[in-house]
């Protein structure tokens, strides 16, 4: 069975530990002048579901322009790069006191349990979220998609 669950060693643990805030508590034990300026990379949260025919696989990427979405599918192996921008400009006289939101490359990739037809292969993406219909395929072929 494939397993898209990725791990990784900052997110919160509620499900084991008893601190549910455990991120802020990691991120408040340093000073913030010692990471501030440091890019924080955004996360990709996907779901996918799967019909007879096809696979769906709707991907949350707020903050990104469509033309910054890359995608590539190699049989069953599909993988998601976007790039978020973080505006830099300052108006003079203000400064930041809260930065919470990410910035920097968000990246994804994942295996489906059978290869995709990359030619039948459908990208749209619209109100932050990406929508990929990935059509099943005895044989695979690798393909790039450009997001509409």
């Amino acid at each position: 069975m494939t397993s898209m669950i990725r791990w990784n060693p900052l997110k919160s643990l509620s499900g084991i530990d008893r601190f549910p805030d455990f991120d802020d508590l990691i991120r408040n034990t340093f000073p913030r002048t010692s990471w501030g300026n440091a890019e924080i990379a955004p996360d990709m949260r996907i779901d996918v579901t799967e019909s007879d025919g096809a696979y769906k696989v709707k991907a949350d990427i707020p903050g990104v322009d469509k033309k910054d979405i890359d995608i590539s599918i190699n049989d069953n192996q599909v993988a998601i790069t976007a790039e978020v921008r973080r505006e830099t400009r300052q108006k003079e006289g203000e400064r930041e006191i809260v930065t919470e939101r990410s910035f920097g490359q968000a990246y994804r990739a994942f295996t489906l349990p059978a290869a995709v037809s990359s030619d039948k292969a459908e990208a749209h993406y619209e109100n932050g979220v990406l929508t990929l219909t990935l059509p099943k395929k005895e044989n695979g072929s690798a393909r790039k998609l450009k997001v509409s």
